[in-house]
This record gives C-alpha cells, structure tokens and sequence, in this order.
C-alpha cells in the first residue's frame, strides 16, 4: 500500500552561496571554448540528493492449508478499467471463491470484499506489515492499527498510519483477534476490508518535527465517516467519481463483433507476446485506456503529482528515489491529461510547480544571482530546486521549472480558463520569465545564450577529442526557452498585460533568441555547435523538444526544420527505454508520419521478464507498466498521448483530424471524446483507412470560456481539405467526410 506524501527527508536549503564563483569560473572556460574542463568544474555547482518515495506496506492474507489445493484452472484475475475494479475468482472443491478490490477516491479507502458461493466456506487471518520501523496494535473496533515507531533515528521522519477495519456477514461467522495483532476470520460468507492510511506531512515547508497532522486520528476519521456505508454504497460512490473521468472517451481500432468475453480469456502476457505478429488493435486500445486510468488513479486534486513509479512504487528504495525527474518524467506523466480529456489530472501538478516557484526563488537568488525562481533536474515532495547532486551531465540544468511552465500555458489553451491563467498560472510564468531573461547573456554573434548549457544526460566529444557535457546554449534551453517566452506573451494579451515592462523584455529578447540549427549530416545540431555526438542513439531526444511538446517545428510553418527532426529521429534509431519509445512515437507523429509513429508503437510491445531485466531495454511488463527497465509509469503516460496525438492535433485556431493514423492498420476505427485546443471536444470516425466523418462540441460553461463571446470558430484539416467552422457552445456539431456540415445537436 502506499500513502502518496509518504516521503524520507525535510524541508532543506537548496541554495549554495559558494555557486556564484563556481558559476564564474565555468562560464570563463565556456567561453575560451575549453569544454572538457568547464564539465569538470561545473560539478562545483552540484548539490545534495532528492528525497525517496516510501512504501507504507503490505495486508497480509494467510489461510489454512486446504487454500493451497485451488483449482488452478478456474483462478482468473482481472483488472477491469471500465469500473477501474480488480476482481480475483478460483475454486477450492466446490466452493467458489471471489475476491474485488478497488480504491476509493470520494472516500480515500482501498475497499476489498472476498466471498465465497457457499455458506460460512471464507476463513482467513490478516495482518499489517511494513518495511519501516513500525508498531501494529488492534483496538476496541477489532481494528488493527499501524504506526510508524518512535525513536530517536526518525525523530524527522514523516509519520505514518495505517488502519485496516474489517467487516463480516452479520451473523455467520466469527473475529477474534490473536497475541500478535492479527486478525482471525472463521466460518462467514463474506469479510469486506477497508484501509485508511495517511501521513503527517503538511506541506514542502513543513519539518515533519513541526508538523501537527495525526495521522492516526486522520485515518480513523475516514473510517468513521463511511460507518453507515454499505459495500454497494462504496461502490457506487467509487463508480460514480471514477467513470465521470474515464467514460469522457472512447476507442474502438478494431471494429470486432462483440463476443462473450469469458469464452475467450487470454493472458495479458500472451497478448503481448503475440503482438508482434497479430498486431492486435484491441490491445492497442487497451494500452490506451490503461494510461488513463493510471492518471485518473494517481493525480486527483489535493493528491501529490505522478512520480516516477507512481503510486505503485512497491519498494522502500525506489530506482532513482521515485523522485519526479524535471527533464522529461515529470511532464510527460501529464502529456495525456488534456489531448485525453483528464484536465482536472493536473492540478496536482499546478500546485507543485507553485511550491517549487517559492524553493526555485531561494536558488534562483543565492546560486544564480538573478531575479525569479528556477528548478533543476530531480526534485521530490520537499520541493527541491537545487541541482541534483553528481555530474554535470545530468545535475546540471536548470530548465526544468521552465519546463514544467509550458503546462501553465498548455492548460488554458485547452480549458480557456482565463482565471486560472490570471491567479494561478500567469504569476508562476512571471517568475520563471524574470529568471530566464536574467540567464540569458550576451553571446556570439549577439544571440542571447544560455552558459553553462547541457542537453539533459547527453555528452558529446569536444574538437580535441574529449568527452564533455557543459557548452553554452544546447538546442533544449533555447527550445524551452522560446516556448516560455511565447507563453506569457500570449497570456499578457489574454490578460491584457502586453504593455507590461516585462513583456517588453521579452519580446525584445525573442528575436535575439540562438537560433535552431541543422547539422552538416541534415539532422537538428543538438548542441550550439555541430560537436561530434558518442552516442547517437541516446535515449534523449531533447533537441526535439521544439516539435514535442513544444511549437516551434511543425509541419506548416517550418518544413526545413521538419526534414531535420525526421533525419534525428532516424539517426537516434528505434531502440530506447520505455518512456524514450514513446517520445518518439509522438514526434514521429507530429511529423505526420504514420509508419514510423506505428512503428515506435509496436516496438513497446516487448514482453519483460522483471527477474531478467538486464536483458531488455523497454517494453511492458505482464501488468502492461512500462518497463524503462526497471518501471516507471511515464512510458504509460506517454502512450496514451502519442494515440491521442496520431488520431487529432490541435492548436488554438485548428483541428488536424488523422495526422498520423496507420491506415494499413487501424482501417476502420472511432475515437469520441478526446480534446483539441480552444476547448473543443472532438470524436472522429474513419473507414477502409479515410476520414468518415467527425463531430465538434465546445461545452457551455461559464467557468471554461471559449471566447469572449459564446462562439468558437475553427478551421478543420484533413489531408489537403479544410473548412471553417463557426459553433456554438453547447452544441454538437456534426460533419461528413468532405468537411461539409450536417447537423447540430
């Protein structure tokens, strides 16, 4: 089980008043052209290690030995995403036994229900158990009651509770309780358990010593306040909150008869297995789906973001710490919030990138002696800014609050929210602007340039033949860089702030912005110089960032620059971890190109074995997470945006239906409800490989404004076709496959 703000660590510094002459010193041998030395003495300008993500702990269920004996022919166990309900059945002679699980959000409780056909057949004992120091009691409820244990060592650590409540048919069966605080079930119908966990944690700026969270009394509290709800009530709750989110879209690639899906079960494993050479569509379908019910189950308002493995961290020591990663990670946990119609998946993010804007400041002023706030490579729930500690390779880079500012922007383009743009997005997309513009110095040639610079985990060869990872101005920073910009100058016209100081600046420095560059062998310079690249294949594809996520390569309005990124995108190959395969397929999709996107997407379809997981790099588990390996649950989040982003693209003013849809593959299909900028649903219908016909709907809510007035005009593209669009809020609008209009709903 595991409890989101569950983390090691405190509040800490995250400034360093000696980086300022390290600082110095780097960019001078920068600048004299000595990169090899600068990436030696830019790790002056390291700093401490992230914070890990912690596991609260396991319910462990014991049975008599007659468990052992099941029929292993009628064990079948399931996840349904339609009910997001994990469902267990098997049989023990003639009893048949049944198992549901699912999570709770109204009511933040895991809810499981066992049962069995035949009366007073389900006896069992369960217990709490945990990896960290821990003390389990059972109290007067014959609830067992979990604690993190007191001692000196972890007099900082974040407390933690975990109660498990437990409830039996009424009269059949008994509770009783053991000499070491398990709980023995014997002789009922049916037993549900419910689990209430919580943590001390407050916030990023609270030291966990001064916090005044019980987290005890928290979890009891939840107890307490579904006493009166029934299994069916829960569920139901559940249902309600959670197909809201889900039912907003559907995806039909297939175009298969309905058939009993009981008659024909089949492995996950095997699905994945065979995918290589049945190519199912359902499958595809179902990967879909999946990652946006893992976002659906992770990110809700009030939650802590998507880390790196997510919530289904099952280690104390987590690769990497679990920590949200700001280079790529991170964001690309919420790529299908908003293409897949999950806006409300953000806002934890929103609130993280707030608390990091407050950290960022401190490390901005003390570091960097600039203005604004800036965020480096890793971070964790404590809100780190500084660098990550260890090599400049990867410590060293601070674009990821940058980063994270593109979402700002990304998420009004697709509500139209223009007071969550004004109290919530525009302030924090100040302070990375004042911090960026402050960065920037003048540099050859008189572009504005970033020094020191690196591309995210890369290194290159300097012209004397060493390896190096510090230069100035790498094609990422300035992408970022140009796509910040852009953002808070839109927004300053929404807001009517284009007057502003500091929009001027702005605007001033955009022309003066190092230019994107292409190579002598075609493809895009990932560094300000055409360095010698070691490692062609590298699983970044940072200097892409101009075509995904950001604007500035499309294939309307920079053709050039489009035949480079297809040239990268071929040189980096196919090969990659999981998260890498899927950021190509995207970018492979904005290129519109369908093969190549179709091909990334086969290319995950690669079965891991976690006992050998040296043997892979990618692919998906037999639970269908994404291995990098070992998991993180971003190549998940990435699947989901790259389908979306093959079916529709968007920007504020039009709609691109089928951009990259493999027609020798998914000939007839239908995709409803995904969502294109401008706050416009869209569902699109396609038969024998062409367009058959769409529908656009703008909702009718004063909270989500499309335009000042009650219209939304778009221009609609499909292959050389296109048409303008006048509609409504409010109604449907339903299209043929010429374009040409037929009817409002």
């Amino acid at each position: 089980m595991s409890d989101d703000t569950l983390w090691t660590g405190s509040p800490g510094n995250y400034t360093n008043p000696d980086a300022p002459k390290a600082l110095s010193e780097v960019r001078k041998l920068v600048d004299d052209g000595n990169y090899a030395e600068a990436t030696t003495a830019a790790v002056e300008l390291s700093g401490e290690p992230s914070a890990a993500f912690q596991l609260v702990g396991d319910i462990n269920l014991e049975f008599d030995n007659t468990a052992a004996a099941y029929d292993t022919t009628t064990y079948q166990r399931e996840l349904d995403l339609n009910t997001a309900t994990v469902k267990v059945g098997y049989s023990i002679g003639e009893v048949e036994f049944t198992r549901e699980h699912f999570a709770s959000f109204p009511d933040q409780l895991i809810v499981s229900k066992f049962s069995a056909n035949k009366s007073g057949s389900l006896s069992f004992t369960v217990s709490l158990n945990s990896q960290l120091p821990h003390r389990s009691s059972v109290n007067a409820q014959n609830q067992i009651v979990m604690e993190r244990a007191e001692n000196d060592d972890n007099a900082e650590s974040i407390k933690f509770s975990a109660i498990l409540d437990l409830r039996i048919s009424d009269g059949i069966g008994t509770i009783t309780v053991t000499e070491d605080n398990k709980i023995k079930v014997v002789g009922c119908d049916w037993c549900v358990i419910l689990l209430a966990a919580s943590s001390s944690f407050e916030s990023p700026f609270t030291k966990p010593s001064d916090s005044t969270k019980n987290p005890t009394s928290e979890a009891l509290n939840t107890l307490n306040s579904v006493k009166d709800f029934s299994y069916e009530q829960l569920y139901a709750r559940h249902l309600d909150d959670y197909q809201k989110l889900f039912h907003r879209v559907s995806i039909d690639l297939s175009k298969t008869d309905s058939e009993d899906v009981t008659e024909n079960m089949v492995a996950t494993s095997e699905r994945v297995r065979s995918f290589k050479t049945d190519e199912d569509p359902s499958l595809i379908e179902l990967l879909f789906q999946y990652g946006r019910y893992l976002l659906i189950s992770c990110s809700r308002p009030g939650t802590q973001p998507a880390n790196l493995q997510g919530i289904w961290n099952d280690k104390v020591t987590p690769p990497w710490d679990g920590a949200p990663h700001l280079n790529i990670n991170l964001q690309m946990n919420y790529w299908p919030s908003l293409s897949c119609n999950l806006h409300e998946c953000q806002e934890p993010l929103f609130d993280y990138i707030e608390s990091l804007s407050v950290n960022g400041t401190k490390t901005a002023t003390v570091n960097y002696e600039t203005n604004g706030w800036v965020a480096h490579q890793v971070s964790d729930i404590w809100a780190k800014t500084s660098p990550d500690r260890g090599e400049a390779v990867w410590a060293l880079w601070p674009m990821g609050g940058a980063w994270l500012c593109t979402h700002l922007w990304e998420h009004y383009t697709y509500t139209m929210n223009k007071d969550f743009l004004a109290t919530k997005a525009y302030p924090v997309l100040e302070g990375c602007v004042s911090f960026l513009l402050d960065w920037l110095i003048e540099g050859k040639e008189g572009f504005l340039q970033t020094n020191p610079s690196t591309s995210p985990e890369h290194m290159f060869t300097t012209p004397d033949g060493k390896p190096a990872s510090v230069s100035y101005s790498t094609t990422m920073d300035m992408s970022i860089i140009r796509e910040v910009f852009s953002a808070i100058v839109s927004a300053a016209q929404v807001l009517g702030k284009g007057e502003d100081d500091l929009i001027k600046k702005v605007v001033e420095s955009q022309g003066r912005l190092e230019p994107t560059k292409i190579g002598k062998d075609g493809s895009i310079m990932e560094w300000a110089e055409d360095f010698e690249d070691p490692d062609v294949h590298h699983r970044h594809i940072s200097h892409l960032f101009g075509l995904f996520p950001g604007h500035t390569i499309t294939v309307e309005k920079t053709p050039d620059l489009c035949i480079a990124a297809d040239v990268t995108l071929n040189k980096r190959g196919e090969e990659g971890p999981g998260w890498s395969t899927t950021w190509k397929a995207v970018s492979w999709a904005r290129l519109h190109n369908s093969d190549h996107a179709y091909r990334m997407i086969k290319h995950l379809f690669d079965l891991v074995d976690p006992e050998k997981e040296a043997n892979y790099e990618g692919g998906l588990y037999s639970n269908l997470f994404t291995a990098h390996p070992p998991f993180q649950i971003d190549g998940n989040f990435g699947f989901s945006a790259a389908i979306a982003e093959m079916v529709i693209q968007s920007t504020v003013n039009d709609i691109y239906l089928l951009p990259a849809l493999p027609r020798d593959k998914w000939g007839s299909g239908s995709v409803k409800g995904l969502k294109a900028r401008g706050n416009v649903t869209v569902s699109v219908s396609w038969n024998d490989g062409g367009l058959n016909g769409f529908k656009l709907w703008s909702p009718n809510d004063n909270n989500l404004e499309a335009m000042e007035n009650e219209s939304v005009t778009k221009t609609i593209h499909y292959k050389e076709m296109s048409v303008v669009a006048k509609m409504m809020k409010g109604k449907v609008y339903t299209f043929d496959k010429e374009l040409q209009f037929i009817t409002t709903d």
